[in-house]
């Protein structure tokens, strides 16, 4: 059995501290054998950064999703191609630096970790995720059962959608975006693990990881306002999957709710 922990979209220094922090207790207490983390948010609440991903890499992270934030450092764009284990959607017109899925060897065989990002409500609007994830999988599946998507959209049905598109074809389909951590996780009759949304890895006391007066203003006189990221304590939002290696089928799923301090 391999064990995979993924965390939520971490918003900015006080979530990626508490991550880096907490993934030694995750590591030992909780068996966990490979992690993934959605790290688009990690820099201010704002993309992610090259410094910011070589942290997150040294400190036991095995690969790093993103999403639509994923440009918004702009030294991050000459990086990108360079570090495979950071992803970017899968699903950006052929030709884009960067990359939307991996393969990576482990104690207990390849695990195969793909990025792609919904199209409903979303911007930029991407080419056909369901098409590039069908073309991908069935490429990935000649290396490894044993493969984990992370879906970066807004609406709960394009989630859910792909998770039964893909279900019996990939070991668990998680949804990123919304910071909300959903209670539908489940084991679809293919034996695809599935969570609608994974929620966030970020300060309790806000709206989404940012600070809650400024998004009132935002919401009271609709004027524009900066949305600094919330401080206090962090909860760690994400989801731990117990996968069978030897087909690639999951075996259970739990929602991960850990405080910190």
């Amino acid at each position: 059995m391999l064990r995979l922990l993924f965390l939520g979209d971490i918003v900015g220094e006080p979530g990626r501290k508490a991550v880096v922090e907490a993934l030694p207790w995750f590591k030992q207490e909780r068996g966990v054998d490979f992690v993934v983390v959605n790290g688009e948010n990690t820099a201010g609440g704002r993309g992610i950064s090259p410094r910011i991903s070589v942290d997150l890499l040294r400190a036991g992270v095995a690969v790093i999703t993103t999403g639509d934030h994923v440009w918004d450092q702009k030294d991050l764009l000459p990086y990108l191609p360079t570090e495979p284990r950071l992803l970017r959607p899968l699903n950006y017109p052929e030709g884009t630096v960067g990359h939307g899925s991996i393969v990576l060897d482990t104690a207990k065989g390849k695990v195969g970790v793909i990025n792609v990002q919904g199209r409903t409500f979303m911007q930029p609007p991407l080419e056909n995720p369901f098409l590039a994830m069908r073309a991908e999988v069935a490429r990935m599946r000649r290396e490894t059962p044993i493969i984990f998507v992370d879906i970066h959209a807004e609406t709960t049905s394009e989630k859910i959608a792909m998770g039964r598109f893909l279900d019996g074809q990939v070991s668990a389909v998680v949804g990123t975006h919304t910071h909300t951590q959903t209670a539908d996780e489940q084991i679809f009759p293919g034996g695809t693990a599935f969570l609608c949304d994974a929620g966030m890895c970020g300060p309790v006391e806000s709206v989404l990881g940012r600070d809650i007066e400024s998004i009132l203003y935002r919401f009271r006189t609709g004027l524009p306002v900066s949305y600094p990221v919330a401080r206090g304590p962090v909860v760690l939002h994400g989801a731990l999957i117990d996968i069978d290696e030897t087909n690639g089928r999951a075996l259970h799923i739990e929602r991960v709710v850990h405080r910190m301090g």
